[in-house]
């Protein structure tokens, strides 16, 4: 499987993680989430989460309201509870 825009295929073998990271930038704010295959059940499943959740967080941004050239505080934590951050 080969990385896509916006997602990155980790793959090392000497490393406990491997699967997909998602990594999207917008409006001064990076969104970052990693999926593991062990989670998911494996690359193919971990990217089709990964594709959805991109998916998802690319039409929240797109759509969102702008205070100065960057994202407002609403947005970024609406972006940051889809992802599951703290």
């Amino acid at each position: 499987m080969k990385s896509k825009r916006n997602l990155t295929r980790f793959t090392y073998e000497n490393t406990a993680f491997q699967g997909w990271r998602l990594c999207v930038s917008r409006g001064g704010v990076t969104f970052t989430k990693y999926f593991s295959d062990k989670q998911y059940g494996g690359g193919r499943k971990a990217l089709d989460a990964a594709e959805k959740t991109l998916s998802d967080l690319k039409s929240l941004l797109e759509g969102s309201k702008r205070v100065n050239g960057r994202l407002s505080n609403v947005t970024v934590k609406k972006a940051e509870k889809m992802l599951g951050a703290p």
